[in-house]
């Protein structure tokens, strides 16, 4: 008996890593352009966890659509980053999920400002980003407190 019960979990045990496998996606069901992009894992593919080659497929596709411009400045992007330090590249992924967490109408309103300081003038956001660097962290909130509380203007048509 003891010996059949064994059998039978090293079924199941073997039943569900055969299930987990079957989960991920498989090196030939990737396009061409994903494989091309993803080529040097394709050894190691099948041992990747199933989330992981979901990310990498789906970058894989995204690298293969963009334009060699796009490549261009991914990769400068990428060089930047890789250049930050561990707590520095930490803090942006703190502050990124603080964004991911914000109503929607927070982010419209903060991607709204941030397009607006990228139309000025190279030497306008500097005399902004001095002002800023010289308040006072007391200076600093209040000023956030100013901007998050000021009334919106009525858009026209509305």
């Amino acid at each position: 008996m003891r010996v059949r019960s064994i059998v039978t979990l090293l079924v199941l045990f073997l039943a569900n890593v055969a299930f987990a496998q079957d989960d991920g996606i498989r090196w030939e069901e990737l396009s061409d352009g994903q494989r091309q992009v993803l080529g040097q894992l394709e050894d190691d593919w099948g041992t990747l966890p199933v989330e992981r080659q979901l990310r990498l497929s789906k970058g894989a596709e995204r690298w293969a659509d963009m334009s060699a411009e796009e490549r261009t400045q991914s990769r400068d992007r990428f060089d930047s980053w890789r250049e930050l330090s561990d707590d520095r590249r930490q803090q942006i992924r703190e502050r990124a999920q603080l964004f991911r967490d914000l109503p929607p109408e927070e982010k419209k309103r903060i991607r709204e400002n941030y397009r607006k300081y990228r139309s000025m003038n190279r030497e306008r956001r500097q005399l902004l980003r001095d002002r800023y660097r010289r308040m006072t962290p007391e200076q600093r909130q209040h000023l956030r407190d100013r901007l998050r509380d000021r009334p919106r203007p009525r858009q026209k048509g509305k």
